[in-house]
């Protein structure tokens, strides 16, 4: 296996998971700046690392499997923690829901894989609508300085749960035929 730079940044994030959780956790004021400044950077390092492969034609099997891994255990880890701090249904269930959804479209891509019908489940616009607001609201939401940022990230919490519906719909619909074909 040849390790490239966009990969060596898909191996950061799943590096900064434990710091993340650790800055959560810490007991300084100024923790919930540096846990939301090392979401940022894992966002930044996702949208770099494909941003390179892609560019430098430099995609890789391993970098295909482990890329979507590193993000989606950030971003869940990312919405217990939430869940956890604000310990409120208002909060937990839209977590909830996003992990529940990436649960199920990550089996659905899986299995659609399986029968060679990946295509029919490619992300859409509206995934990425949906990933833009899950990542403003989680930004907010950990770093919470004061009561705006915290409600703008709230309400863009719903956004991202209301669009995760949407797109998990979509993605499920896309798939209707080959789910319930006898």
């Amino acid at each position: 296996m040849q390790l490239n730079i966009p990969t060596w940044l898909t191996l950061l994030r799943v590096v900064m998971i434990p710091f993340f959780v650790l800055a959560f956790y810490l007991p300084f004021y100024w923790a919930p700046l540096a846990c939301a400044l090392i979401f940022i950077l894992a966002a930044v390092t996702d949208w770099f690392d494909g941003f390179l492969a892609r560019r430098w034609k430099q995609t890789t099997r391993f970098g295909a499997f482990l890329d979507p891994v590193a993000d989606k255990v950030m971003v869940a880890i990312a919405l217990v923690l939430v869940a956890e701090h604000f310990h409120s249904w208002l909060i937990t269930l839209p977590a909830a829901t996003m992990i529940a959804r990436e649960i199920i479209i990550s089996a659905l891509r899986e299995w659609m894989a399986e029968i060679g019908k990946r295509s029919s489940v490619a992300v859409s616009w509206i995934g990425k609508v949906k990933t833009t607001a899950q990542m403003l609201a989680l930004v907010a939401l950990l770093w919470r300085p004061d009561q705006w940022i915290a409600g703008i990230g709230i309400a863009a919490l719903y956004v991202a749960a209301v669009l995760t519906f949407w797109s998990m719909f979509q993605y499920l619909n896309a798939a209707r035929h080959d789910l319930f074909e006898h």
